[in-house]
């Protein structure tokens, strides 16, 4: 077993989580002026609190389901559907998150996609959407042969970590960039790390920290789910479990 066990250290994480999302809330109401939906500045806030919302937070849920110590024990077709349920909530935030940027981008003639950050977001975007299908398709659906399923979940569990990766990379370079453009040409500038400095790039260390323990904690082997045979791979959706 590993020194800490898991029930706390997800408690842990779960408090970690809902302050990045508080976090970043508060930047978007104390610093850049409230949120709307209007196609303003303040339909853009939503961007940022919708992302780390889904993409981080929501979507680290999802994929630490199967290290809940009762999905272990059953069937687990259950937890196979909340966790396409949770990803499939995910990608609900992503598409208004990307909604609230093109739209500020469009109405304030903003050119869009031409940033690192713009490319690593839309990069983990698609990733993501690929791997709901593909996750969809090759454990849920009855006529996916089972050989194919049992190739393609190593994939599957790689790509999974990986779009986290990249999700905190799009988080930390989206809180940078904004600082740069709000703080460039302020009367304090931001290499002087005014409050919203301070605070902003306080919030970046945070999406940093939860997601490099969620990475740990899915490379943590006593976490996994062990591997009992292949009757889980053989629970589809649309065919009763046994």
């Amino acid at each position: 077993m590993p020194s800490v066990p898991f029930l706390p250290f997800s408690i842990f994480l779960g408090i970690l989580g809902v302050l990045c999302v508080g976090l970043t809330s508060f930047w978007g109401q104390h610093w850049l002026g409230g949120f709307a939906w209007d196609g303003s500045s303040k339909m853009f806030n939503w961007h940022p609190v919708l992302m780390v919302t889904g993409m981080l937070v929501l979507y680290s849920t999802a994929a630490l389901v199967y290290r809940v110590p009762i999905s272990w024990e059953g069937p687990k077709l259950p937890w196979k559907l909340l966790h396409a349920a949770l990803t499939l909530a995910v990608f609900i935030l992503v598409v208004l998150g990307l909604v609230a940027v093109f739209e500020f981008h469009n109405k304030k003639e903003i050119p869009n996609m031409y940033s690192l950050h713009s490319w690593l977001g839309l990069a983990t975007v698609l990733l993501f959407s690929g791997q709901w299908l593909m996750g969809f398709t090759y454990f849920l659906l009855p006529w996916t042969p089972i050989w194919l399923r049992s190739f393609y979940k190593p994939i599957h569990v790689f790509f999974g970590s990986s779009i986290l990766s990249l999700a905190v990379a799009a988080c930390i370079s989206g809180v940078n960039e904004k600082l740069f453009f709000r703080l460039t040409n302020q009367t304090t500038p931001y290499n002087k790390l005014p409050a919203e400095a301070w605070f902003a790039n306080s919030l970046g260390m945070l999406i940093l920290v939860f997601g490099l323990l969620v990475l740990w904690s899915l490379a943590t082997p006593t976490w996994k789910r062990p591997d009992v045979d292949l009757q889980e791979i053989q629970e589809p959706l649309l065919q009763e479990a046994r």
